[in-house]
């Protein structure tokens, strides 16, 4: 009895359906369209070049088995495929690609038929343009990141840098760094397709996609770009629809040797939420983070702020400004603004005052609380110690006691954690700093120079003596 194609696909679709889960079949084979079935061969419309090669490169044992198992051992399986010709009109042509159900196993060449389709998304790469890696202000705090991110721009793709993981809290620069990444390879390559999207945006669209049953549509959009920087990829989180089509267009681009840059407010290991298998493709790359910005940094951020909006302001104030603010990046600039804000409306130059003046509104507690830099430098000049002993590993006696006491004072004074603290002092663990504390703590009993030069370096800060 002689059956039409799509009885034959229908029938192939439950053997398909007893094999594999059900989300992987509702996303790879309720799309498929049965086209013809002429001389035991049954030709089947896929939505995209990536799509075709997805199935064959995970499902072609299935796939031989529901045809065989329906038409006989000599059946094959052809595909038509809808791909991009990449013109004007966004219009997209049907290329057939003849194949046996092993992938590739013949050899033929592509033909063109006539069939058109429109394309639901239009390719925008999202780039701000004032985000560069010339106003991108480099230093230990982001030295790693900003180096893959040049190494990226220069040799998209072909760095072993992919992905590129860029982690950090809120206000430290890393969607700064990454469309610095974009905007550098746009400028080097102009021929590259690059997309910038949040992860919200992503699965805000992927939704719309799912709604209007265009996943198809969507899929071909991203599998088509060189470059894709995602932002936040945490807010993937408990998405699993979204997390799994995130899968597939990861897999493609990075086996297509495109680039792919993300970013995360943690490490791959800390990310909850995510399956496995995306956390361990993160790890495949590299992962770099961004730290906050030392005291040298913010200065060299401020200093470039205002040479950039043509304002001269002393360095006091910019000492000031450094000391006060030492959280995040985005809190620096929101204090700048206010600063030249209250400058140009009061009529007023900006000096140290009027930098007093506003931090005081805009910074809880500004006379009491000061950063763990303005204290380290306050101890450092006091007890006539360099910096850079402070923060190192020489044990000679006066720079242990004089480290000891800029931690007790970091500890008092600031709301850093323990692990934060020792960080600042050449990255040593919270087991000294509490045993730099305790020291401290019995030399003030025992030792009445150190409990006076503890109480003068108090008033050095203008920090409340209790």
């Amino acid at each position: 009895m002689q059956i039409d194609c799509k009885t034959a696909w229908e029938n192939c679709l439950l053997f398909i359906k007893g094999k594999i889960g059900d989300k992987s079949f509702k996303t790879w084979f309720e799309p498929i369209i049965p086209i013809k079935l002429e001389n035991q061969i049954l030709t089947i419309q896929v939505p995209s070049q990536f799509f075709y090669e997805w199935l064959e490169e995970h499902y072609v044992d299935v796939l031989r088995s529901a045809i065989v198992a329906e038409l006989g051992r000599t059946a094959r399986l052809e595909y038509s495929v809808v791909v991009d010709t990449g013109n004007s009109t966004g219009k997209q042509l049907t290329v057939k690609l003849p194949t046996s159900p092993s992938k590739g196993s013949n050899g033929h060449t592509p033909t063109i038929e006539k069939e058109q389709v429109t394309e639901p998304f239009i390719l925008s790469n999202h780039l701000n343009p004032k985000y560069t890696f010339h106003n991108f202000i480099e230093g230990d705090c982001n030295r790693l990141a900003r180096s893959a991110g040049m190494a990226v721009a220069n040799k998209p793709g072909v760095t072993s840098f992919n992905p590129l993981m860029v982690y950090g809290g809120v206000g430290l620069g890393k969607t700064h760094l990454v469309q610095s990444i974009g905007n550098d390879i746009k400028r080097q390559y102009p021929e590259k397709v690059i997309v910038y999207v949040s992860s919200e945006s992503f699965t805000g669209q992927f939704i719309e996609s799912l709604k209007n049953n265009r996943i198809q549509e969507f899929t071909n959009y991203f599998a088509k770009v060189d470059i894709l920087i995602i932002d936040d990829i945490q807010f993937l989180s408990g998405k699993e629809k979204t997390q799994e089509i995130f899968f597939h267009i990861f897999n493609h681009l990075h086996q297509s040797g495109k680039q792919i840059i993300m970013t995360s407010d943690c490490p791959p290991r800390d990310l909850k939420g995510l399956e496995e298998r995306l956390l361990s493709r993160f790890k495949w790359g590299l992962t770099a983070d961004l730290q906050q910005p030392d005291y040298e940094t913010r200065i060299a951020i401020i200093e470039q702020k205002m040479q950039a909006d043509g304002i001269a302001v002393p360095r006091s104030v910019l000492e000031y400004v450094a000391y006060s603010v030492d959280t995040n990046i985005r809190e620096l600039e929101g204090v700048l603004i206010s600063l030249i804000a209250h400058a140009s409306l009061n009529r007023k130059e900006i000096d140290l005052e009027l930098a007093k003046q506003t931090l005081k509104n805009l910074i809880h507690d500004i006379d009491t609380e000061v950063s763990i830099d303005y204290i380290q430098k306050a101890v450092s000049e006091f007890l006539h110690i360099e910096m850079e002993d402070l923060k190192g590993k020489t044990r000679k006696k006066e720079i242990v006691i004089a480290r000891q006491i800029a931690m007790y004072l970091a500890k008092e004074y600031t709301t850093h954690s323990l692990k934060s603290i020792g960080y600042y002092f050449g990255g040593r663990d919270h087991s000294t700093v509490i045993h730099a504390i305790q020291a401290v703590n019995d030399m003030i009993d025992t030792d009445s120079r150190v409990k006076n030069n503890i109480h003068d370096i108090k008033k050095k800060l203008k920090l409340k003596v209790v």
